[in-house]
């Protein structure tokens, strides 16, 4: 079976911005993204997690893009535009997959 590369490129953001990124993402030219719930986590401030929330303005959300590498850079330009004043991670990965039309 044929594979075909890919970068897989994961956004963490705070749950508040998930539709502003949605759009960035679509505006630009991302025709596909997965979005789950985080459910907690470890990092510079401590250990924190959803549970015992009331809402989910205190929370997480992660993308997770495939996207052809010629089109990596646009992505986290649209990506950048969104994170540059709000808590984020994003993480780029070589990644390859069977149908390369999807991408």
């Amino acid at each position: 079976m044929q594979m075909h590369e890919v970068k897989r490129v994961e956004i963490m953001i705070e749950a508040p911005m998930e539709r502003r990124l949605s759009n960035a993402l679509t505006e630009n030219g991302v025709t596909g993204f997965t979005i789950l719930p985080v459910l907690g986590g470890s990092g510079r401030s401590g250990r924190w997690s959803r549970e015992g929330q009331v809402s989910r303005a205190g929370g997480m959300v992660s993308f997770i893009c495939l996207v052809r590498p010629d089109r990596v850079e646009k992505l986290l330009d649209a990506v950048f535009s969104v994170l540059e004043r709000h808590i984020g991670v994003v993480s780029v990965s070589d990644c390859e997959v069977v149908r390369a039309e999807r991408f």
